[in-house]
């Protein structure tokens, strides 16, 4: 049990095996687990009835599976969900869908074995609950309501500011997120256009499997050309890679207006692989011309010294608002050190970045 003011946890899991082995990690990381069901109609209740501050949902089960579970829970009594996934194709378009029915986060399910990496799997799901059951569920409703009239009278430098004019003529641009990061990252690739030639590096904190899959969402949505990134590509004008999950992302040269990419093993960096300093120090060192970073949503710190690098070269770097970040981490550190130009909301990021490629 944790102790009291400790995260509270549902755990809901078909397999009575994985709902027990679940519960051992996570209360010898200190999240108390308070109930658990083995289907997601019995979920919905569990919840309905501890309260609890986050549930680990499974995504196939009996008589509800995980994604309606999650829509019903989002109806019935809001609570972040984070769900466990298996490493497959279909359970990656499976476990996206839930995030866009409301779930919060995900991570690879446990192997039932006992082996040298149950530590390392420990530390990550008590990170991943303790980070979920930290989501602001307001926030993406927030991330879509714009007020003109704030917006027209909002001071230069701020959330809302819009500086109409033409399109920039190349650049990079740098996104970094973690935890409530998938949708927004959407949201603002989205909205750049096409026509702004732009060479854009992701790097989504995100499992190894699942990111190549959030690479063709992306590439769905979006008027670029979206791939996963690989090693010793080049990346010109209308390209956007994503960070491939357990491996770091450096760019180690830039020429002829293409990025090279370079993609490394070794040790997580704030227990993450990959990591957004990686990826933006290493732009900050070599990129020519105009570079823009952005820090979305997360916890912890990732991306804090990234954005300074990137300051200190000469670069224009964007925080998320608190008012739209599902959590309000990464971007409040890199506020609070000094490291960022302007904060604004999950719908101005776009035309933001835009402008500081524009001036």
């Amino acid at each position: 049990m944790s102790a009291a003011g400790g995260t509270r946890a549902v755990v809901v899991d078909d397999s009575r095996f994985m709902r027990t082995l679940i519960t051992k990690l996570l209360e010898e990381g200190g999240v108390d687990v308070v109930a658990d069901a083995s289907d997601g109609e019995a979920a919905v209740e569990v919840v309905a009835e501890h309260a609890p501050d986050v549930v680990t949902m499974d995504i196939e089960m009996p008589r509800k599976n995980g994604i309606e579970a999650v829509e019903e829970i989002m109806a019935r009594c809001p609570t972040p969900v984070l769900m466990l996934s298996a490493h497959a194709d279909e359970n990656a378009d499976i476990t996206f869908e839930a995030l866009d029915r409301g779930a919060v986060d995900f991570v690879t399910k446990p192997g039932g074995e006992v082996t040298s990496e149950m530590p390392r799997v420990k530390r990550e799901l008590v990170d991943k609950v303790r980070s979920a059951a930290a989501v602001d569920l307001n926030a993406r409703g927030r991330s879509v309501t714009r007020t003109p009239t704030a917006q027209a009278s909002a001071p230069a430098g701020t959330a809302g500011t819009r500086r109409p004019g033409p399109l920039p003529e190349g650049g990079t641009v740098i996104i970094g997120a973690s935890t409530g990061g998938p949708n927004v990252v959407e949201e603002v690739v989205a909205a750049l256009p096409r026509e702004a030639d732009l060479r854009i590096l992701v790097v989504q904190h995100m499992p190894e499997g699942f990111t190549g899959r959030f690479a063709k969402r992306l590439d769905s949505r979006c008027g670029y050309e979206v791939r996963e990134a690989r090693d010793g590509e080049r990346v010109g004008p209308g390209q956007v890679r994503v960070a491939p999950g357990g491996s770091h992302l450096f760019v180690d040269d830039d020429r002829a207006d293409r990025l090279r990419l370079r993609l490394r093993g070794g040790d997580r960096l704030h227990g993450v692989k990959p990591a957004i300093d990686h990826t933006m120090t290493s732009a900050a060192e070599v990129v020519r011309g105009p570079l823009t970073t952005v820090l979305l949503t997360g916890m912890g710190r990732d991306g804090v010294d990234g954005m300074g690098a990137v300051k200190r070269a000469g670069g224009s770097t964007i925080a998320q608002d608190e008012r739209t970040s599902a959590i309000f981490g990464m971007p409040k550190r890199a506020i609070e050190a000094g490291h960022t130009d302007e904060v604004l909301p999950a719908h101005g990021i776009a035309e933001g970045i835009l402008n500081t490629l524009r001036n």
